[in-house]
């Protein structure tokens, strides 16, 4: 399904920054990515293209600008797709494509994707399940990230890092129904 609304470059910049800080850090989902948003070192690449082979290309320059860029300048970028994917199934799919690049160009192991969706959904829950909330975001990411840089905040956050899908899992289970409304209105919207 093609969505028809089209939205503004700067509009799904400030949507996918306000879920960043609203949700994301707000939330205290990540417990690495208030530090670098605070030193502007997140970088937000919106790909207008439609295609599998604009978001390659755009998924693969960003990727060899992580590599080119000092982390001070640059610790990780969030690639969002406003045009394409709107499927979950789609984008799900295609994050082989983007794991492929990665191996490819020998990144195994220098750089992840973690994924996020409108529509995510983790593989053993329903689609409405609560938890989904914490992948949910109002437009489809990949979440480009140095591996370094998950290793030095795990060291610096200490604590078990495994826990962290869990209790972000309770926390967005926690939230009443306003709290869910304010923080992602997107997923409440009604098309008419």
């Amino acid at each position: 399904m093609t969505s028809t609304h089209t939205v503004s470059l700067q509009d799904v910049e400030a949507q996918t920054t306000e879920w960043l800080e609203k949700v994301v850090i707000g939330l205290n989902l990540c417990p690495f990515a208030a530090k670098p948003q605070r030193n502007k070192q997140i970088k937000i690449e919106v790909c207008e293209g439609n295609t599998d082979e604009a978001v390659m290309e755009t998924l693969l320059t960003e990727l060899n600008l992580l590599e080119s860029s000092d982390v001070a300048d640059l610790e990780t970028t969030l690639l969002v797709t406003p045009n394409y994917f709107q499927d979950f199934d789609d984008y799900n799919q295609f994050l082989d494509v983007a794991d492929m690049i990665i191996e490819q160009f020998g990144w195994r192991g220098i750089y992840q994707i973690a994924s996020f969706h409108p529509d995510y959904c983790f593989a053993d829950v329903e689609p409405d399940d609560e938890s989904n909330l914490t992948n949910r975001s109002p437009y489809p990411v990949f979440h480009l990230i140095r591996e370094a840089s998950i290793e030095k905040a795990l060291k610096y956050y200490g604590g078990d890092a495994d826990a962290i899908p869990d209790i972000n899992i309770d926390r967005v289970c926690s939230l009443s129904n306003d709290e869910k409304k304010a923080l992602f209105p997107y997923l409440f919207r009604t098309h008419g």
